[in-house]
């Protein structure tokens, strides 16, 4: 997980790896919960994709939440087919490394999701996220929905004030419609259930965002 010689910047879509038309072997339920990572999806459920580094850590920080029906950890919003983590690694695909978090809106809002979401990381820092360096550690929120793409931009124009005045830049975060999601390889999922003192590499800004949070 580690991205020091990662490159800095998208490629244009014609130098991406080609990928592959089948998907890859993963893991066909939670680790934790037993929960199918493939659905079907029980009726009432909502999904969003969140980038906020190093995909092990992030995914830790959601899986424990009441109202989270499920989590996986996968690679999004690049140009490469089915990649493997080596080649999203390469800084070759475009792909962000995200965890799809599945919720039921019912027992936890959305802006409760995206509260965790600004606090659990620093979204000021581009194509990295502390010590990883690299396309795939850039922050992100993937919406499903116009409803999701509204509320993550309203919390974004609440929070970055409060950033600034604790001495931060600007919010580099992504907020665009999810793109097709690519779930990561088995090892990856819930990697830090399965590997307690496993390496996570992010950490947040201290810096609280004023948004409601409950159900």
């Amino acid at each position: 997980m580690f991205g020091f010689l990662k490159p800095a910047v998208l490629l244009p879509k014609t130098d991406v790896l080609p990928g592959r038309a089948s998907a890859l072997p993963t893991a066909h339920k939670h680790f934790i919960n037993g929960r199918p990572l493939q659905g079907p999806l029980p009726e009432g459920m909502e999904e969003v994709l969140f980038g906020m580094g190093c995909f092990w850590g992030v995914e830790r920080m959601f899986w424990a939440l009441d109202g989270v029906w499920v989590t996986m950890v996968g690679y999004s919003q690049g140009n490469t087919p089915n990649a493997t983590y080596e080649e999203v690694c390469s800084g070759q695909t475009n792909h962000n490394e995200v965890v799809r978090v599945v919720f039921d809106p019912a027992i936890v809002s959305f802006d409760a999701l995206l509260q965790v979401f600004w606090e659990g990381h620093d979204p000021t820092q581009g194509m990295r996220q502390g010590n990883d360096r690299g396309t795939q550690y850039r922050s992100g929120i993937y919406t499903y929905s116009d409803a999701q793409a509204e509320a993550a931009r309203a919390s974004r124009d609440a929070f970055q004030p409060r950033l600034q005045a604790a001495g931060y830049g600007v919010i580099t975060s992504e907020i665009e419609p999810a793109g097709p999601f690519y779930y990561a390889e088995d090892y990856h999922q819930q990697y830090l259930a399965k590997n307690p003192n496993g390496y996570c590499g992010i950490g947040g800004t201290g810096v609280t965002c004023p948004i409601g949070v409950g159900a």
